[in-house]
């Protein structure tokens, strides 16, 4: 079969990947110049299923409201005069009643320990190499209510075969002897032996490597126009490429893997999904010369930032932003972040040139992906939605959906949309209304 993946992120790649695997001849579209250079480019670095939490938990809505004031807040939420905006936060809030929470985080375990199952087996197999680290990430908290609320959490976790042990400050500073200097602003931690970190940019671009070894064609440089679709069908893409003349792309079955722009694409063909972006930034570190950079990954529980460290650099991101598609720099928010990491690693790296970026992640209300099969057009796939989580769940995404394509059921135990004999899948339906999950 030949397949169309619009995206050529650490989501399109993967699934680039598995579709090829699976024996389709597969190419990948994007307008960047190579893979993996806009959502993926510099996030943080973490595989971490260990914080399969979502966004949306019971205490969320009262904390969005003190920090609706701090320009620098975790989660910073901006009003706009959007329908999409109002609701999807709507649903947010629905979200985030405990039945739901409960639920949301049983979804996101399943999906978050395939995937890593699958990185792993990816790892072995081809050999790809990401500064990747095998030391677990540890959850530090600096607030005792936060450390109370993270017990309750773990135990949740546990119930799905996640190990999120619980730990004391001189445990904690053992894992990670680069926390000594922070030690006064601790009161426990958590550690999750099992998960992992790395670089999703070349991991993305050794696997798109791989990718065009295995048989699949890359299209940089090529804007993605329109969806044109007719009667039940897509019967192609529009693209405009750099160097050539506007064409339209055919294919047998078409995955939509555009993360926070998949919406913009769908929906002038009558297909509304619950996605909306949410900002995220970063700063890279230089660490050469330095002696205390943390090598563990690391999150700042209350703060929401995590730490990775990719070779000779450390990686700094969170944060999130519901303001829409800007994607320019708010440097009040960059240097919340070299702030808080010279209050906890003084001696870490060179803080007086910090690279910073932004990158729109593709949120659900629920933190829980969109993959599957649209009920409209069944030659049309989507791989988008994953939230803070694209890197943690890519793997196991991408082999689902390509098992999907290929008429399978997938083996993880995942909501999919318009898969028999997994639990019910919604029914994307025709645009303004969202399409609900559940």
């Amino acid at each position: 079969m030949r397949v169309l993946v619009l995206g050529a992120g650490v989501i399109g790649t993967t699934a680039a990947w598995y579709l090829a695997k699976a024996g389709h001849e597969v190419t990948v579209v994007d307008r960047q110049p190579g893979a993996g250079l806009e959502t993926s480019f510099a996030n943080g670095g973490q595989i971490s299923v260990s914080q399969s939490e979502p966004w949306a938990a019971p205490g969320t809505p009262f904390k969005v409201l003190r920090w609706l004031a701090r320009e620098d807040a975790p989660l910073l939420f901006r009003p706009k005069l959007s329908w999409h905006q109002f609701a999807w936060g709507l649903r947010f809030l629905f979200e985030c009643l405990p039945s739901r929470f409960r639920f949301n985080i049983r979804e996101m375990v399943n999906l978050g320990r395939y995937s890593r199952e699958s990185l792993q087996e990816l790892r072995r197999e081809p050999g790809i190499e990401y500064d990747q680290l095998t030391k677990g990430i540890l959850q530090f908290y600096t607030d005792a209510r936060d450390f109370e609320s993270a017990q309750i959490a773990s135990e949740v976790l546990r119930e799905y075969g996640i190990e999120r042990v619980m730990k004391t400050v001189d445990e904690a500073i053992a894992i990670e002897p680069a926390l000594e200097s922070a030690r006064d602003k601790l009161v426990g931690a958590t550690y999750a032996q099992s998960d992992e970190s790395g670089d999703a940019t070349k991991f993305t671009q050794n696997l798109a490597a791989l990718c065009e070894k295995a048989g699949v064609r890359f299209l940089y440089q090529t804007r993605i126009e329109a969806i044109e679709a007719g009667g039940s069908r897509v019967n192609g893409v529009r693209v405009q490429c750099e160097a050539r003349k506007p064409e339209t792309l055919t294919a047998d079955a078409y995955v939509v893997a555009l993360g926070s722009y998949s919406p913009l694409l769908l929906r002038p063909i009558g297909i509304s999904i619950p996605v909306y972006p949410a900002k995220g930034y970063s700063v890279t570190l230089a660490t050469g010369g330095f002696t205390g950079a943390p090598h563990v990954s690391l999150t700042d529980e209350g703060h929401k930032l995590v730490f990775s460290r990719l070779g000779e650099r450390l990686r700094v991101a969170g944060t999130a932003e519901l303001a829409g598609y800007d994607t320019e720099l708010n440097m009040v928010r960059c240097a919340a972040l070299v702030r808080r990491t010279k209050e906890l690693f003084p001696s870490a790296a060179d803080y007086a040139h910090p690279i910073y970026w932004t990158g729109l992640r593709p949120a659900t209300p629920s933190n829980c992906p969109l993959i599957g099969r649209t009920s409209r057009y069944p030659n049309l796939f989507l791989n988008t939605g994953h939230g803070t989580l694209g890197w943690t769940e890519s793997c196991g995404s991408g082999r689902a959906l390509a098992d999907i394509v290929s008429g399978k059921t997938p083996e993880v135990d995942f909501q999919f949309l318009g898969v028999a004999g997994h639990r019910p899948a919604a029914v994307l339906g025709a645009a303004p209304r969202f399409a609900s999950r559940r």
